[in-house]
């Protein structure tokens, strides 16, 4: 039998392979938690800008902040609602934070860039998809179960007429393959547990 000859494919000018580059995680806008922190700061910098000018003006002070004066003067600092404003106020700052220096997007899996000016990712439950369709190819696979995280791949199969150790073998190669096909910048590691009929499920 005479081989076929091979060809590559030549790429575009200025394009790099798919393993050379890398796309980070992707960025939450947060456009709904950044717009109430905006309209809260807002109205409370505004409420208190009007009130300080009203007491450069010889008015009196508004009600709410003679009384809030009074109690923080005459409230310990071991007051339940002393404690209880400090904390929220600790975890609403923590929040914020949180907010600022995590990417969030948790569900998307960055995919590798074949073009330093194209990004791409994959969903999570995508990614599922594929590894469940392609472990549901291999012979003696009854069901299977996946669930894709950032850094690991968990499935979980059903075996019914073959051995469980052959099952798990073939199983780990044909997914090996596909998490390779998927293209991500981070391929997650691989678990893949097999258990026969009647067994928890």
């Amino acid at each position: 039998m005479s081989q076929a000859p091979t060809t590559t494919a030549a790429r575009p000018p200025g394009t790099t392979t798919a393993a050379a580059t890398g796309s980070g995680r992707f960025w939450s806008p947060r456009r709904v938690p950044a717009l109430v922190v905006a309209v809260l700061l807002l109205a409370g910098a505004g409420l208190l800008l009007y009130d300080i000018a009203a007491v450069r003006a010889h008015r009196p002070a508004m009600r709410w902040r003679r009384a809030l004066a009074g109690q923080l003067a005459e409230r310990p600092l071991d007051d339940p609602w002393v404690l209880a404003g400090a904390g929220l106020a600790a975890a609403l700052g923590l929040w914020l934070i949180a907010l600022a220096v995590t990417p969030g997007l948790r569900a998307l899996l960055p995919m590798r860039r074949p073009h330093p000016e194209v990004r791409a990712a994959l969903r999570r439950d995508a990614a599922a998809l594929v590894l469940r369709d392609r472990a549901m190819e291999v012979s003696g696979v009854r069901a299977v179960r996946v669930r894709v995280r950032r850094r690991t791949a968990g499935v979980r199969v059903l075996a019914h007429f073959r051995e469980s150790d052959d099952v798990r073998a073939d199983v780990r190669t044909v997914l090996a393959e596909a998490i390779r096909d998927l293209g991500l910048t981070r391929p997650p590691a691989l678990s893949v547990r097999v258990s026969r009929p009647g067994r928890k499920w």
